[in-house]
């Protein structure tokens, strides 16, 4: 696999704060051509160090006002996959990771409200063959939301413009 280098890490700082920023800036701010930032962007993605790009939608803004995530426990792990496609099913299941510790599952659920929320739990979630217990932990407020923290020479890009 290609290594990453400073300049893919300067990059990828700038577009992770605005995907939106278009190229001519990026290589401004980089002191390099355009066309080298699309290279390298394309680069990246054929890498797979981007994996998607577009906008962010605050689901209250569409009535979602309940965040929820689920702790699911599995009659056995090795259900995992065909519970997965379950949960593929349910629109408002927004995440669904594989864990250790207490459960199999861990999910991020959106829901209109706590009527909602029940009725997703108690008629779908909990029906689906091989959930044999459920634990919801509402989330009252999201305090911070970020990508992950890319250090360039052992800098972070906070230390870069002091």
């Amino acid at each position: 696999m290609d290594k990453i280098d400073n300049l893919d890490k300067k990059i990828l700082n700038i577009i992770m704060q605005n995907a939106r920023i278009p190229s001519k800036d990026v290589a401004v701010q980089c002191g390099v051509s355009r066309a080298a930032i699309h290279q390298r962007i394309q680069r990246l993605i054929d890498m797979k160090v981007i994996t998607g790009s577009g906008y962010t939608v605050n689901p209250k803004s569409l009535g979602f006002n309940t965040c929820t995530y689920v702790g699911v426990r599995l009659e056995k792990g090795s259900m995992y996959r065909e519970v997965v496609k379950e949960f593929d099913k349910i629109p408002e299941v927004v995440e669904c990771h594989f864990t250790t510790g207490p459960y199999s599952m861990l999910i991020k659920v959106y829901a209109q409200d706590n009527q909602h929320l029940m009725e997703l739990l108690n008629d779908r979630i909990q029906h689906i063959q091989g959930v044999t217990e459920t634990e919801t932990l509402i989330s009252l407020e999201q305090s911070m939301n970020r990508q992950i923290h890319i250090e360039i020479d052992g800098q972070t890009p906070q230390s870069d413009s002091k």
